[in-house]
């Protein structure tokens, strides 16, 4: 017991385990991408659903994830997801590779870490590409979310 918390403490101190991605990059292993936001949580999750709506996305969720640990008596920093699609993109994305659903809709997570900064994180369309075997037809669709999403947090 003493050797593994002697272990965690030694990752602790080397910066190893819970630290952000550096900004603009993916995390290979998970295929995630961290992007830093000036704006607040809330912030960001309303400029991402003003953008997404405003090219004909439907947003299906938004899930305060600090709000509901409030509601029961817990504290975590704030984060917030936001869970939107287009129907008729996804559903042929979904009908030509099943597995998508697992995938779909897509999410946007925007999140605060201990030192108070603000981040965004969302699957990089290389995960769906590659984890679903997606059709070319469907690429381009996939990296435009991506890049709308930078967008907001400019």
């Amino acid at each position: 017991m003493k050797l593994i918390q002697a272990l965690l403490n030694g990752a602790l101190l080397l910066g190893i385990g819970f630290t952000p991605v550096s900004a603009g990059t993916a995390r290979a292993e998970s295929h995630l991408i961290t992007k830093p936001s000036r704006y607040s949580v809330s912030d960001t999750i309303d400029r991402i659903e003003q953008a997404v709506t405003s090219k004909g996305m439907k947003v299906f969720a938004r899930i305060d994830h600090g709000g509901e640990a409030k509601n029961v008596g817990l504290t975590m920093s704030p984060a917030q997801l936001l869970i939107f699609g287009n129907p008729k993109g996804g559903t042929a994305l979904m009908v030509a590779r099943p597995t998508a659903a697992i995938d779909l809709p897509m999410k946007a997570l925007a999140w605060e870490d201990a030192e108070g900064k603000v981040w965004l994180t969302y699957n990089s369309p290389e995960l769906l590409q590659e984890r679903h075997a997606v059709p070319v037809e469907f690429t381009s669709k996939l990296h435009s979310v991506g890049t709308l999403l930078e967008q907001a947090v400019e």
